[in-house]
C-alpha cells in the first residue's frame, strides 16, 4: 500500500473507471501515489483497515434492480460497499460514497431508496440545509450551487440516526452524514463538465437520456460552472486521507 486513501470504481466499463479515478484524484488535489485505485467489480475489498478513507465512485448499476436481474458482479459490489458502509458508520474507516453508491449507503443504514427519484442528466441546483451549513465539510461550500447528476433511483429518505446536509428540486437527499465519518451525495462530486460529457458517451445508449439528445445536453453541462462539487472532495481527502 502506497497511499492512506482508496478510490473504489463501481464500473464495469474499464475506460470509464479509469477516468473517474483521474477525476477524483485531481478534484481531491493529490499525486498518483497518494490516492490508490480499486476495481471492485473484479477485486475483493481489501482488509478496510488497509486505508484511512475510501472515496466510491458512481455506476450503472442500481440498488433497486430486481435481484433476479443482478450479475453476480453487481451483487459482489453491493456486499462489498455494504460492509465498507457499515464500517465507516460504526466508526471505522471515512467513506465518501456519491452516485449510486448513496443507495448501497442508504439500504444498508436503514434507509429507502426509490425510483421515484430520478434526476436527469446534466446540472441540478444543490441547497444546503441549516446542518449542512454548519457541517465540518459542507460548510464551507456556497449554500447554493450547481452539481452535475444522472440517475435512475434515490434516496426517499435518509437513513435513521443519519443527518441531511443537502436537497434539491427533484432529489429530496442530495447528501447526507451518518456520524462523523461517512458522507454520501447524490449528485457527482468529482467530475469535470469535461469529464462528465465524456462519461455520457459511454452510456449514451443505457437510458439515462434519449441518444439523439447528447449533443444539446452535452453542450448545456459544458456551460455550467461545477467549481463546489470539486471542492468537497478536496476537503474530504484533506480531512480524512
Amino acid at each position: 500500500m502506497s497511499a492512506r486513501l482508496l478510490y473504489v470504481c463501481v464500473r464495469p466499463q474499464r475506460g470509464a473507471g479509469e477516468a473517474e479515478y483521474e477525476s477524483f484524484r485531481s478534484a481531491a488535489g493529490l499525486a498518483a501515489d497518494e490516492i490508490d485505485a480499486l476495481d471492485l467489480v473484479r477485486n475483493p475489498m481489501p482488509d478496510l483497515d488497509a486505508y484511512t478513507a475510501y472515496m466510491v465512485g458512481g455506476s450503472p448499476f442500481n440498488m433497486t434492480d430486481p435481484e433476479t436481474s443482478k450479475t453476480e458482479a453487481q451483487k459482489h459490489v453491493e456486499a462489498g460497499l455494504a460492509e465498507l458502509a457499515q464500517a465507516a458508520a460504526d466508526g471505522g474507516p471515512a467513506a465518501l460514497f456519491t452516485c449510486y453508491g448513496i443507495g448501497i449507503a442508504t439500504r444498508t443504514l436503514g434507509g429507502e431508496v426509490s425510483r421515484a427519484h430520478p434526476e436527469d442528466t446534466g446540472p441540478t441546483v444543490v441547497a444546503l440545509t441549516p446542518e449542512g451549513e454548519r457541517d465540518p465539510l459542507f460548510g464551507d461550500l456556497a449554500t447554493r450551487f450547481t452539481a452535475l447528476t444522472a440517475h435512475k433511483e434515490g434516496s426517499s429518505t435518509v437513513p435513521p440516526g443519519g443527518v441531511l446536509l443537502a436537497q434539491g428540486d427533484a432529489s429530496a437527499v442530495q447528501a447526507y452524514r451518518y456520524g462523523d465519518r461517512l458522507y454520501a451525495t447524490q449528485f457527482h462530486p468529482e467530475a469535470t463538465t469535461k469529464a462528465f460529457t465524456e462519461r455520457m458517451a459511454i452510456y449514451r445508449d443505457d437510458g439515462y437520456f434519449a441518444s439523439a439528445d447528447y449533443e444539446v445536453l452535452a453542450a448545456r453541462v459544458l456551460a455550467t460552472s461545477v467549481t463546489e462539487p470539486m471542492r468537497l472532495v478536496r476537503a474530504f481527502a484533506g480531512r480524512f486521507g
